[in-house]
């Protein structure tokens, strides 16, 4: 790699694996923030999910606070924050506290959620559009797969229908890019309520944090990026046959602001690095049954072992349902793992990586972000 390599960043769930706990997670997440900044890692994002037997970053803000006073100089951050799913006001305040206490480290990422983002997942998954799925292709070397397929799952309609009456939505009726305004205002100051009146969001005003935004299509929320000169993160990881579209859209839309000259694009990867690519990929093959209990409407089993998933009962359709989150996970040893980054970034354009890595030990999962580290050419600081 080059002298200056593209930064690398870390997406961690905090996952929950089969025969630990919601404590072993989380003090593995404190850990694996430690060694990834010490490694040279640029970001450390955490993401929101409710009701997974699997995960255990549930409360970003709280997640986030903690890492950030576990660490010294990597930044801290969501991806993202759920709105919809929040008050703007609250969320305003929850990283304006953190990044008083660690100004100029806090990257607060915002995320399309709340009744009418469960509207459109309901309609996806029970009635998918009719017409054959684009076909997979390769792209300059990066498999860009055919759309998921669609589970007609009433268990998982079902589960986000349940979820969403538990966490019930804010009381403001903003549409998504109303949302994200309206954080701008409370961290920037000057908003005024509806009679006038000035409205300081302490400890929100003034804080130094930078806002962006997480989107895996070429919606609202890459458009809401865009028109309001916010950085990216477009979500390969999560919606590898959108990525070129997604990231397109942010640019086309993009608009230059006071806070961002030119489009920032962050994009995702899931990642398993081992000594030799046999190793790698036992250490990976759990990734599937995981995504597929995701899928499935079972909200992210406990991360299974090796030995579990060898006993995983697949069928045709199982392995449809995960085949473009199977087929794009970058799996192997140093060097072909960060031949595969290098690939993503190029293709996409993008001006930095965040990795995310899951594996039963904690150990090996630790090990694959120091491969990478070292293949990437990071800079390790003591």
């Amino acid at each position: 790699m080059s002298e200056q390599p593209t930064p690398l960043s870390v997406l961690d769930l905090s996952p929950i694996v089969s025969g630990g706990t919601a404590s072993d997670a989380l003090r593995n997440t404190i850990d694996l923030a430690q060694r990834t900044e010490r490694l040279g890692y640029h970001r450390y994002w955490v993401a929101e999910h409710h009701l997974t037997p699997g995960v255990a970053s549930a409360a970003p803000a709280v997640l986030i606070a903690l890492i950030a006073g576990a660490t010294s100089r990597i930044r801290v951050g969501s991806a993202a924050v759920l709105l919809g799913q929040h008050s703007p006001l609250v969320v305003a305040e929850q990283f304006g506290t953190i990044a008083q206490l660690h100004p100029g480290r806090v990257d607060l990422g915002l995320g399309r959620s709340g009744p009418d983002r469960t509207g459109d997942l309901v309609r996806q998954y029970a009635d998918p559009s009719g017409g054959p799925a684009p076909a997979g292709r390769v792209v300059d070397g990066l498999l860009i797969p055919k759309p998921r397929a669609l589970a007609r799952s009433e268990r998982f309609l079902s589960r986000i229908r349940e979820q969403q009456r538990l966490l019930g939505s804010p009381a403001e009726e903003l549409d998504y890019r109303g949302q994200v305004e309206r954080i701008l205002q409370y961290l920037a100051g000057g908003y005024k309520s509806a009679d006038g009146e000035p409205l300081r969001a302490n400890p929100a005003e003034g804080a130094d944090l930078d806002v962006w935004v997480l989107g895996s299509s070429a919606g609202q929320s890459a458009a809401t990026a865009g028109a309001l000169g916010l950085p990216f993160a477009a979500n390969y990881h999560v919606s590898p046959s959108t990525v070129l579209e997604t990231v397109a859209a942010y640019r086309g839309a993009f608009t230059p602001s006071a806070r961002l000259p030119r489009p920032h694009v962050v994009v995702s990867a899931d990642v398993v690095v081992a000594d030799t690519e046999e190793r790698a990929r036992e250490l990976a093959a759990p990734y599937g049954p995981w995504v597929h209990s995701i899928r499935s409407g079972a909200g992210a089993i406990p991360y299974p072992s090796p030995a579990e998933a060898a006993e995983f009962p697949w069928t045709e359709q199982a392995r449809e349902l995960v085949a473009d989150r199977v087929d794009t996970q970058f799996v192997g040893t140093p060097q072909q793992v960060a031949r595969g980054l290098a690939t993503l970034r190029d293709v996409t354009g993008a001006d930095e990586l965040v990795i995310t890595s899951v594996t039963h030990d904690h150990a090996d999962r630790v090990r694959s972000y120091e491969l990478l580290a070292d293949a990437w050419g990071l800079k390790a600081r003591l």
